[in-house]
């Protein structure tokens, strides 16, 4: 017999002893499935699950299913695993949901919810029903929906534009499963972008999307607008909220909700620079007049002052003490700062 490349894995309980249908779920799940997650059936001796599952290039996985009842956990302890794969699923039958330690919210039948795996969440599921789970690569996704990072959730109700296709295609795939890896790859590719097409409108207005998530975002990149130029003397908020399209009190209270400040912000990441360029440059030759004002500062007085805060040593303390340090090697051991 001639198997695909891409055949899929399958499990029915019906074929295992009763007290060790869990454990083989569990070893099934962790193996061809989602690792880290926790499954509680309120009858272990009970459960029946039929679960097959198709790994396919670009870290996408393929699973269908039917369970009996069941609680799903991805609690805080298994995060540890580093997963942060996007995951979709779809059931026959209403459940509940729980993202982030938020209240539960009801799920319809049909209706496609999105998690992120870095996110603690738990869902449950009070009668039999079959699913349709769908694992995405998070960098590869987010090519195709750059804004998804914006929550660790979403909802897409079973009517939204494109789902039918998404599903319809998905089980295409299943009951046909690529027979080359040129194929694998061209079907890995419409699941993405079909996938991205359905979350456009749910990203767009953000069902799940939180303040505080959106707030860190914008603070990652007001963060990563200061380092870029942060050897700029004429830096200035003001500047800053108007390359990011936001007003300078946005932007206060963003520093302030991380406990600092604009200012303190921009004067700590100067010094962490000077101290550097005091272990790079030659300090024969370079002057604490020259560090100061590469690193940003706009006159050495504030620079000494705001180093022997910071340091509990003057420039030239610290400028004297590395060039000790450096005298001190043996001959032919290179200074690593």
């Amino acid at each position: 017999m001639t198997i695909a490349p891409f055949a899929m894995q399958r499990l029915s309980t019906e074929e295992i002893p009763r007290g060790e249908r869990i454990a083989f779920l569990h070893d099934f799940m962790a193996r061809h499935v989602w690792s880290g997650r926790r499954l509680l059936p309120p009858d272990r001796d009970n459960i029946r699950v039929d679960l097959e599952a198709m790994a396919l290039p670009s870290d996408l996985l393929v699973s269908h299913g039917r369970f009996t009842p069941m609680r799903g956990i991805r609690a805080r302890d298994l995060l540890q695993d580093g997963r942060q794969n996007y995951v979709w699923t779809i059931q026959d039958h209403e459940r509940e949901i729980s993202v982030a330690g938020k209240a539960p919210i009801r799920i319809g039948a049909g209706d496609l919810v999105l998690v992120n795996e870095g996110t603690c969440h738990e869902c449950w599921h009070g009668q039999s029903t079959a699913f349709d789970f769908v694992s995405l690569d998070r960098r590869l996704l987010t090519d195709r929906a750059p804004r998804i990072d914006l929550a660790a959730s979403y909802v897409v109700p079973a009517a939204a534009e494109g789902l039918s296709l998404l599903r319809n295609y998905v089980e295409l795939l299943r009951r046909n499963p690529p027979g080359s890896l040129k194929l694998a790859e061209a079907a890995a590719r419409h699941v993405y972008d079909l996938t991205a097409l359905v979350l456009g409108g749910a990203v767009r207005g953000g069902a799940e999307r939180s303040e505080t998530s959106i707030a860190a975002a914008r603070y990652r990149l007001i963060q990563a607008d200061v380092l870029a130029r942060l050897c700029d003397r004429d830096l200035d908020i003001a500047a800053l909220a108007r390359r990011q399209g936001v007003t300078v009190r946005y932007v206060q209270r963003l520093f302030g909700n991380a406990g600092t400040t604009f200012s303190d912000f921009v004067r700590g990441q100067r010094l962490e620079h000077a101290v550097r360029l005091f272990g790079e440059r030659d300090l024969a030759s370079s002057t604490i007049t020259a560090i100061a004002y590469d690193v940003g500062f706009s006159d050495v007085s504030s620079f000494n002052r705001a180093f022997r805060k910071r340091f509990d040593a003057t420039p030239s303390e610290f400028r004297a003490d590395i060039l000790s340090r450096r005298a001190a090697l043996p001959k032919g051991e290179e200074w690593r700062g």
